[in-house]
This record gives structure tokens, C-alpha cells and sequence, in this order.
């Protein structure tokens, strides 16, 4: 089954009435490689987020992060996937919303299932789904400095 996310969007009318702006399943949603697909729900750029304009941002063309920005999406990952071992250059609030996942990590595996939540850090990682069902995950994902450890940075790789 295609993943399909309804996003409601509000905003405001031209005499600042509270509105819904968009009330739809969403349309926007691309597959990354086999295995993953992601519906962008809503981006921002620059702090504090501007909640001015008309424009729908969750159709704003954005790779794994979005500098100076925040990206929110909803991911799901097929039984099987294919292996993309990966750092971005963000801090990543993640919530389980169905399913099960592993996450590796350089040497040990976080086994995660719906109703979990993680803090990704900027580790190198990558998303194993070893189930039979899909696992879909909430992610934003907000632009962070470069991981330094003992002098050494760690940029965004794969």
C-alpha cells in the first residue's frame, strides 16, 4: 500500500481569522531508494520560523536537510529496504507511529517499535527494517552544526 498522509495546514484569511488552509492526502510524497518513501509534510527556513505567506511549504524541494531550516516528514520503510548508512548535519526528533525498525549505529542495533521516540544527534546510522510489516516514522528534522569530536568533524556523509 502507497503511503498516504493527510495533512490539515492552518493559517489565516485576509481579516486574520483563524483558517484550515489545506485538508488533503497528500500528493507530495518520493521515494529516495527501494524500500522508503517520505511525504514531506511542512518545511520552515531561518529562526524563529516565519508563519506569514500563503505559499504551501511542505512542497518546497529539500534533500535530507534544509539549512537554517526545519523539515517535517513522514517516512515509511518496507520490509527489506535497501542499506544507506548516513550522518546528516541535524538534530532529528523521531516518533514510531506503527510498526517496528532497527536503527544501526557504528557497531550496535537500537531495535525501536510504534510509540517509541528517538533523538538522532548527528550519528552516522542507517534504518533496517528486518520485519514483515512497514514501519512508518514522524521525523523533523532541524539544521544542526557539524558533530566535533576530539577535534575532528564529522560532516554529513551518504
Amino acid at each position: 500500500m502507497a503511503l498516504q498522509v493527510r495533512r490539515v495546514i492552518t493559517g489565516h484569511d485576509a481579516n486574520g481569522k483563524a483558517i484550515v488552509k489545506i485538508d488533503e492526502v497528500s500528493k507530495n510524497v518520493a521515494s529516495g531508494r527501494p524500500g522508503a518513501t517520505a511525504c514531506n509534510i511542512w518545511t520552515t527556513e531561518g529562526f524563529p520560523a516565519n508563519n506569514d505567506g500563503a505559499a504551501d511549504e511542505g512542497l518546497r524541494k529539500v534533500a535530507t536537510t534544509l539549512k537554517n531550516g526545519t523539515i517535517f516528514r513522514i517516512i515509511e520503510f518496507a520490509p527489506g529496504l535497501a542499506a544507506r548508512n548516513h550522518r546528516t548535519d541535524s538534530i532529528d526528533y523521531i516518533v514510531i507511529i506503527s510498526g517496528e525498525i532497527d536503527m544501526e549505529l557504528d557497531g550496535s542495533v537500537v531495535h525501536l517499535k510504534a510509540g517509541d521516540v528517538m533523538v538522532q544527534r548527528g550519528t552516522i546510522h542507517n534504518w533496517a527494517n528486518n520485519g514483515t510489516a512497514p514501519c512508518v516514522l514522524a521525523v523533523i528534522l532541524i539544521d544542526a552544526k557539524s558533530v566535533e569530536v576530539g577535534g575532528k568533524v564529522l560532516s554529513a556523509a551518504g
